[in-house]
């Protein structure tokens, strides 16, 4: 670990110690400097000419900065440390802001996950890597530079396979376009489990914002089911899922998520008792959730350990392939 160089912008400061602690190694300095006008400049404070550097930045928005904000400061910093001579940089994002917006679903429509691509490209990200986008294919297909996906199935499935014991299970998509991300979290939960887990999906119509559809294909009853989607915002997604597996039977629901933004009336919508807890990982801290129904139930992840890995293996120039099996 000689020659890298880990850097974690304001606001992902805690999450990048636990990084560096997995790594054994101590966070590079920088210095991050606001003006009165609201501009903004960050440079390393340490040599980084021919050192491979990775730059920890999670791009949710909260009280202090906005997603454009901390993708703004992520931008110059990569630039900067290009113009420093850093060999490599990659920018490692564990919630990377945009990703939703992929494709054209209405006339005029941007398709902005491929502008922020060409961004990252711009100021000389050599790679991108970031945790369960939401659409796989449409991320990877709007870099040129190279791109890094992880999965935080494997997190879920042992997490589940500690709490549910003997207790017979089901995987539930919210929709059909989750079936792939259910399906590896289903396979990678019956491996720890040793048996036997049932998928299960839901009819979901999105339309302007307005969410329609009640139907589950697959058997809940009798099951602890287990909804798994890529992130939370608003919640209504996931209380419409649940509400239609306790219609049918389900014993238990759980949510589990990557990303839990929390947004809107989320604490509302997740404090139902139809929903027995939620379970989201670090890559967005659960502070717009107060304290209630919905905070009790909540189980954070943390990601540290699984980012650790995967900056260790790019360095020594491995395969992450193993860390996305089952």
């Amino acid at each position: 670990m000689n020659d890298l160089s880990l850097f974690a912008l304001e606001g992902s400061h805690a999450w990048g110690e636990a990084v560096a602690a997995r790594l054994g190694v101590a966070l590079s300095h920088h210095e991050e400097r606001g003006f009165e006008d609201g501009e903004h400049k960050l440079r390393p404070l340490e040599n980084v000419r021919g050192r491979e550097a990775f730059v920890l930045h999670s791009l949710y928005g909260d009280d202090r900065q906005g997603p454009d904000e901390k993708l703004c400061r992520l931008l110059f910093f990569i630039g900067a440390l290009r113009d420093a001579s850093a060999a490599t940089v990659t920018a490692v994002v564990p919630y990377l802001a945009y990703a939703r917006k992929d494709r054209k679903t209405k006339a005029r429509d941007p398709v902005t996950t491929r502008y922020v691509a060409a961004m990252f490209e711009a100021v000389g990200a050599d790679r991108v890597l970031t945790l369960d986008v939401h659409n796989l294919a449409a991320y990877q297909n709007a870099f040129r530079c190279r791109t890094d996906h992880l999965e935080a199935t494997g997190l879920f499935a042992a997490h589940f396979a500690r709490l549910l014991g003997g207790r017979p299970a089901a995987v539930v998509s919210p929709d059909a376009g989750g079936i792939k991300r259910a399906e590896s979290f289903r396979l990678r939960l019956e491996k720890a489990l040793g048996r036997p887990v049932a998928a299960a999906f839901a009819e979901k119509h999105r339309s302007e914002g307005v969410v329609s559809g009640d139907l589950i294909v697959g058997d809940v009853a009798g099951r602890v089911a287990i909804v798994l989607d890529d992130l939370i915002g608003t919640g209504t997604t996931i209380a419409r899922t649940v509400a239609a597996c306790r219609g049918l039977g389900a014993a238990e629901v759980y949510a589990a998520a990557s990303h839990g933004l929390f947004v809107g009336n989320a604490a509302q919508v997740l404090g139902d008792a139809a929903l027995t807890g939620i379970v989201v990982t670090d890559s967005v801290p659960p502070f717009r959730l107060p304290p209630g129904p919905a905070r009790e139930k909540l189980t954070v992840l943390p990601t540290a350990p699984l980012f650790a890995e995967a900056i260790a293996r790019i360095h020594a120039g491995g395969s992450l392939t193993e860390l996305l099996e089952p």
